[in-house]
Order: C-alpha cells, then structure tokens, then sequence
C-alpha cells in the first residue's frame, strides 16, 4: 500500500497536477475570502470567523477532487498499466487504499495553508484571539470527512471508464447529490428525515465543535461503501 501511495503522490508532483491543485484552491478560496466583494468577503462581515470558508470549500471540493481522482483508474485502464499492477504482490484492497491515501494527502496539503486564515481572524478579532476554537476544529474536520468521502467516490467512478472526462462528470453527480440532495428533497418537505442521509447536514454538526459518534459513523460509513464498491468493480475487470 505504501508503494502505491508514493507512485501516487509521486505522479502527482512529478507533473504540474499537484502544485496546480493546491494553487487553484488557495487562489479561489484567497479570492473569494479577501478580495471580491460579496457575501463571503471576511472583511466585509463585520465580524471575526471562518464561517465563508467553511461554506465554500465543501463546493470548491466537489470540482476539486473529481478532478483529482479522475485519472487514478481510468489512467490504468487505457495504458493497460492494470494487469501490470494486478500481477504485483500487493492485494488490490492495498491498491485501492494505496491511491486513495495519496489523492486525499493531496488534499490534506492543499488545506494546510488555510491555516494563515485562522492565524489572520485571531488577529483581526476585536478583542484579538477572539475566535471560536472549538468550532474552528470541528469544520477543519468536517472538511477533512468531506474530502475523504469526495475522493472514495471518485475513485469509484475512475473505475467506469478509461475516459477522464466521463468519471469526473459521474463523480460531481454522485458527490453532489450525496452532499445536498438529500437537504434539498428534505426542503421540498417531502420527508425531514432525508436530511439524515446527506453529507450537508453531518458537516453542519461536526462544525458545530461537537465530534458526534453518529457523524463519524456516517462519513466513515459512506466512505467506506464506495471503497468497498471500487474493491468489487477491480474484480469485475
């Protein structure tokens, strides 16, 4: 598994993937958060807190991440590199777990510098320091769930074809909809309890700064699920 998320990780900074990646979400986020004058504009708000960033990143990653893992299979698939890979002494739930670590890692890094904006609303606070921590680590890991359970599925869909265009389309489809379709159906009051099912409303409480068994279970479950999912369609190839 090791070997394979270092292929990944390797193939990603071995091109302009990786570095384009993290500079296109610091550059839009930056933008949004500092620079255009909206509704997420920090300095506009009139108050210190993270709360557009939290927004807008889950929606920055439904783009972000297909992008990403679009190319993980469908990649193998058309270069043949699958058989290749199979034939090696490694279990192909390492080599799922193996590319699935290295695009989320990816990921990872491309939130790590967002911490600059914690660092800028402790400062810009009046008093300063005068953030929510709690809340502050909660969203952090929210995002962390989101991008976990973005990346599982589209690592499912880059086993559907050998065609990058139609996993990454398949991919914001399905993360879409398990994000906020099941809030939007729960909004046409055709039944409260749909909200349950969606990713929205698990990340809406963990960013509440209280970490709810009942949230992990989730993400951990629905991330698992297309892992699993990707696992049975490598044996169907």
């Amino acid at each position: 598994m090791i070997s394979i998320l270092k292929k990944e990780l390797n193939s990603f900074f071995a091109s302009p993937i990786g570095y384009l990646v993290i500079a296109v979400f610091l550059i839009i986020n930056g933008l949004y958060l500092w620079v255009f004058n909206g509704d997420f504009n920090i300095l506009n708000a009139g108050f210190a807190d993270l709360n557009s960033f939290f927004f807008i990143a889950p929606w920055f990653f439904l783009f972000l991440i297909p992008a990403i893992t679009m190319r993980t299979f469908s990649d193998e698939f058309r270069l043949g590199t699958i058989e290749i890979l199979k034939t090696k002494p490694i279990s192909k739930w390492q080599i799922v777990l193996g590319k699935f670590l290295g695009a989320l890692v990816l990921i990872i890094l491309a939130l790590i510098p967002t911490l600059i904006y914690v660092f800028s609303i402790l400062k810009l606070g009046n008093p300063p320091n005068n953030l929510d921590i709690g809340s502050t680590l909660g969203s952090y890991i929210g995002l962390l769930f989101i991008a976990g359970t973005f990346t599982s599925i589209g690592l499912f869909t880059s086993t559907f074809s050998n065609n990058q265009i139609v996993a990454f389309i398949i991919a914001i489809l399905i993360s879409f909809f398990i994000f906020y379709g099941f809030e939007a159906l729960a909004d046409l009051n055709i039944s409260e309890s749909l909200r349950n099912f969606g990713m929205f409303d698990h990340f809406k409480s963990i960013s509440r700064g209280v970490i709810d068994t009942k949230d992990i279970v989730y993400f951990v479950s629905v991330t698992s699920f297309f892992l699993f999912l990707t696992r049975l369609k490598l044996d169907a190839e």
